[in-house]
């Protein structure tokens, strides 16, 4: 005999929008203003080509600098697939993941990756204008402060309980609606 022990339809749905809501990435115009202010300074001080706010899952959330000629659609999949290749080598040797992954070009072109917080790549592309040093340098201070937006942003966000309800009335009458347009009862 097998028994199994769950949740309800319901309480999975619920249980299936609290961790949306705490794993998506919501942002208002005044983090975004915090997030331009923060890496236009960083490439002002490291001399840094191009920054990238990537999330985890591959989207691009914010970029300064020159990106004239570069895809970073493109640029943001590959870094985040490329993190996540890296997460389960660090778990192999032992460790949860690694925060930091640098690429040296042939060619003077470099991408440094930072894990900032626990959803976002801080990818940044630097060339001869700088060195590695100056760049880690600044990168340390900047991914705290981009830590610092997140967390705050985060901490914004309104509990569950805080959120409009429609109620059973507006649901009914969308369902009611919807029968008259689509022909049903």
């Amino acid at each position: 005999m097998r028994f199994t022990v769950g949740l309800s339809t319901g309480e999975n749905q619920q249980k299936t929008d609290e961790r949306l809501r705490q794993d998506r990435l919501v942002f208002y115009a005044e983090d975004v203003e915090a997030f331009d202010r923060v890496l236009e300074e960083f490439l002002a001080l490291s001399s840094a080509k191009c920054v990238l706010l990537i999330d985890r899952d591959g989207h691009l959330v914010a970029k300064k600098g020159e990106a004239a000629n570069i895809n970073c659609d493109s640029i943001s999949a590959l870094v985040a697939g490329s993190f996540a290749a890296t997460k389960e080598m660090a778990r192999i040797l032992g460790e949860s993941e690694f925060r930091i992954m640098y690429h040296q070009g042939s060619r003077d072109q470099h991408i440094q990756i930072s894990l900032v917080g626990d959803r976002t790549l801080f990818t940044i592309l630097f060339d001869e204008r700088t060195t590695l040093g100056m760049i880690r340098f600044y990168a340390n201070e900047t991914g705290a402060r981009l830590a610092e937006i997140f967390q705050k942003a985060k901490d914004r966000r309104n509990p569950p309980e805080q959120e409009v309800s429609l109620g059973d009335a507006f649901s009914d009458s969308a369902k009611s609606m919807l029968g008259e347009i689509l022909g049903g009862n």
